[in-house]
């Protein structure tokens, strides 16, 4: 029979760890909206002391100390906004200079002109759409004809003749990306401290389809034709995979100096590309370019996966990347950008990448890929059941100098913006990698060396070398349903580095170390990339995650109780640390 005492010796504990937790509750504030804030030391040294507590959390709603969203009510901050909705705000006009790497080849000034009195007025489709106006229909760059690039060339040309203190400048717009992507503005009370970017996020997508828009809509105002749409440069498709002929003439507005000058046409671009030459055929280059579509697209099965992680007021940024950022998106910043300026200016780092005239043609490229994503069915959705996402805002200047928040919500389809994408062929769509696929005896024996290995490591660990680990699959021999329900989720967690480093690793599961397998290949899951963004004494610290359904299906290892993860350094060896590395089941719909 249970007595009385033990009852209540659990309760007595929650009770003091209750009172403990209210004395004491900013500690908890910061831990909850910002567990990797580098600037608050005295977080970092209670944070060893609440994980010793791990299992008193359950009385007072604690789930798991390193999820933010696991916590009890009775933790979290007292202020009702803060409790109802955690989506980002910026004030315009607390605009500060970004920090850059000291050999920089640009200042650290970002922040657009502002009108005094300071005022802006909110979006609505009333002033900037007309059920009278055709579709913008955006085209692929090659397959426009000599009168859409002159006006192309015209309204640039136009853009970058204002004055530079006018919001609609070429400059000045190119400015509007620095702003955002290297900490510019910070967030609103209590967190002023905590600057806002918007890459490695859930907001890459409706941020940069917001900055095209206001783009697109100067430009064709210049021009004086309402109807001008952007056009993408296709590289998803064979005839795309080169940079459009006509960005490269010298007399042309759309030429830009600081360019890989080892990668104009017809030169076929590399999409995993980070620094160093693959020196494959052109149609190796392609079946490369075509698998790598596939699995950043089609792989991504989920919205973190594909469109990054959650980030709250109150979080740190740079939470978890999706696939399309990770590659194309940065991949082809790289590949553009100069091989011989410091960091390789202009497109191959955020703060000057928009001064290319590239830039739009490539985000507008990446703005189709979102929506493709959301037409390639089974499950596929995005964040617009939250609210956080939803109510999020930022700001553009129109093309009559209006200054105008956005929230997110307003960009979710782009026929209510006014613009639809061309059809064009996706040799990616049906692709099907080739696995090398070790036998179930190979598997084991694989497991076996990595288990006796002497370069076996624990986590963390830092990423100098190839390294090798067996990851337990909490789960397996799923049923159909299940995988239908549910995907199965590599995640690669407290990927800590430098910002000022250009960092690139290789995925490969189930693979042969000393045989590695090609981009083209199953066993090839995926690459982890990013840019070179920032001074040295800022630390990142972010995940990655794959899909692995249809890999574990195409490897025939939907039956192994775990699968062997190599992760390959390509760029930044030795600057990587690891935190750990686990599998989830991520619920599709």
């Amino acid at each position: 029979m249970v007595t009385c005492s033990k009852l209540l010796t659990p309760l007595f504990f929650a009770l003091i760890i209750l009172l403990f937790t209210t004395k004491f509750s900013n500690f908890f504030t910061v831990e909850t909206f910002s567990s990797n804030q580098e600037s608050n030391v005295l977080q970092q040294s209670f944070k060893p002391f609440l994980k010793r507590l791990n299992w008193r959390y359950a009385f007072i709603g604690f789930k798991n100390i390193e999820d933010p969203y696991s916590i009890s009510p009775l933790l979290l901050p007292k202020s009702p906004e803060t409790r109802k909705n955690r989506a980002i705000h910026l004030e315009a006009n607390k605009c500060f200079p970004v920090v850059l790497p000291h050999d920089a080849i640009t200042g650290d000034n970002c922040c657009p002109p502002l009108q005094s009195p300071f005022k802006f007025k909110d979006f609505k489709f009333k002033d900037y759409a007309s059920s009278n106006s055709p579709l913008r229909v955006r085209k692929p760059c090659h397959l426009v004809d000599q009168e859409f690039i002159a006006k192309l060339e015209k309204g640039i040309a136009l853009m970058k003749a204002l004055p530079k203190d006018d919001p609609r400048s070429f400059y000045q717009q190119s400015k509007i990306h620095c702003a955002y992507c290297n900490g510019a503005y910070h967030q609103q009370h209590p967190f002023e401290n905590l600057k806002i970017d918007v890459h490695d996020s859930w907001f890459f997508f409706p941020f940069h389809r917001w900055y095209l828009y206001f783009f697109e809509r100067i430009l064709g105002n210049l021009i004086g034709d309402p109807n001008f749409a952007m056009p993408f440069w296709s590289w998803d498709t064979i005839d795309g995979m080169q940079i459009p002929s006509y960005f490269t003439y010298h007399n042309s507005s759309l030429y830009h100096k600081l360019r890989h000058k080892n990668h104009m046409p017809p030169h076929i671009i590399d999409l995993l590309f980070f620094g160093n030459e693959n020196f494959v055929s052109s149609q190796k280059q392609i079946s490369f370019n075509i698998a790598t579509m596939y699995k950043q697209m089609v792989l991504a099965s989920t919205k973190e996966i594909f469109m990054g992680s959650p980030l709250r007021h109150g979080d740190e940024s740079n939470p978890g990347i999706g696939s399309v950022e990770l590659a194309p998106h940065n991949t082809v910043h790289t590949w553009v950008g100069a091989a011989d300026t410091p960091n390789r200016e202009d497109m191959g780092t955020f703060y000057t990448a928009a001064r290319d005239p590239i830039f739009y043609p490539h985000h507008s490229n990446i703005d189709r890929m979102w929506a493709i994503w959301k037409k390639l069915g089974q499950g596929r959705r995005d964040y617009s059941d939250d609210e956080d996402w939803l109510d999020s805002t930022f700001f553009f200047y129109d093309e009559n100098v209006n200054l105008v928040r956005v929230k997110v919500r307003d960009c979710l389809d782009t026929k209510k913006l006014g613009y639809v994408y061309q059809d064009v062929d996706l040799p990616w769509l049906n692709f099907q990698p080739s696995p090398t696929r070790m036998s179930k005896e190979q598997r084991k024996a694989k497991r076996a060396k990595v288990l006796s290995s002497k370069r076996r490591k624990h986590f963390p660990l830092v990423l100098d070398s190839i390294k090798s680990v067996i990851v337990k699959r909490p789960r397996k021999l799923r049923s159909k349903l299940e995988k239908e329900n549910e995907e199965e989720v590599l995640v690669i967690e407290g990927i800590e580095f430098g910002s000022d480093q250009y960092i690139k690793f290789d995925v490969h599961v189930n693979d042969d170390e000393d045989e590695l397998s090609e981009p083209d290949q199953t066993e090839f899951v995926g690459s982890f990339v990013s840019l070179h963004n920032g001074h040295k004494s800022r630390r990142i610290s972010t995940r990655f995650k794959i899909g692995m359904s249809k890999v574990l299906e195409n490897l025939e290892a939907d039956e192994d109780d775990d699968v062997v993860v190599t992760l390959v350094p390509k760029a930044g060896k030795g600057e990587v640390i690891i935190g750990n590395i686990v599998i989830e089941f991520v619920p599709k719909y």
